[in-house]
């Protein structure tokens, strides 16, 4: 059986891990970014998803490579993390966001879906934040809430496919671009940890062990999975 992971933004972090483990699952890796996999066997295909029209130089390859698998597994992981608020987020840095964090997204799913054979999956990946919100990250915040409304509208319209979705919400996960915005200031990570109820970063591989999970799960169908280690509410 021929298996493929089509991976946006696996080149670090959770897209990386998830490559390592859906790779030792016997899948053919195909990753989507501007940065090179450094994972042995997996496939390249450098894109830069904020241009509207970044598939004209991938799509009919990408194409070829769904129509020759049995099971396809969509991740929709890349996404563009910026500081900003509603008092001062500008449309097009707001416009730059949203083709990232969704546009993109629906780009690949209208090319692909097609193509996908029943027992595939398409999964998403949100945040914590996309079903709450904190000050400093509007954009984000807007397109990973959107994000949730694209898995539940995707369940609705393959409804019969034998394609299923899900919106994976990771926590607090050590990876470079969270370890990047928290700098090297230990109280900064002790904060963060603080407000976890296990007191500890999420490792990539239990975002990863959670995505196979997904993928191989059906009955999840239309779900939002919350991988957080237990946010403590205050």
């Amino acid at each position: 059986m021929k298996k493929v992971l089509i991976v946006s933004g696996g080149s670090q972090g959770i897209g990386y891990a998830t490559a390592q483990r859906f790779q030792a699952e016997g899948y053919r890796i195909v990753n989507l970014s501007r940065r090179g996999i450094a994972l042995e066997g997996a496939e390249q295909i450098c894109v830069d998803m904020q241009q509207a029209d970044w598939l004209q130089s991938c799509g009919a390859e990408l194409a070829a490579i769904a129509e020759d698998a049995d099971q396809v597994v969509l991740l929709h992981n890349a996404a563009r993390h910026d500081g900003d608020s509603v008092g001062n987020l500008a449309a097009e840095n707001f416009r730059q966001v949203l083709q990232v964090n969704l546009v993109a997204p629906q780009q690949l799913n209208a090319l692909l879906i097609p193509l996908m054979k029943p027992g595939s999956a398409i999964l998403y990946m949100g945040s914590t934040l996309s079903e709450k919100a904190v000050a400093g990250c509007a954009s984000y915040i807007a397109s990973k809430h959107g994000v949730i409304g694209l898995m539940r509208a995707t369940t609705q319209d393959l409804i019969g496919s034998g394609i299923h979705s899900a919106c994976i919400c990771p926590g607090f996960t050590d990876t470079g671009m969270l370890r990047g915005m928290l700098g090297d200031d230990p109280a900064v990570l002790a904060g963060i940890t603080g407000m976890v109820s296990f007191g500890r970063l999420i490792d990539p591989a239990e975002i990863a062990a959670t995505i196979w999970f997904c993928a191989s799960s059906p009955v999840i169908n239309g779900s939002v999975i919350h991988a957080n280690l237990g946010q403590i509410e205050r």
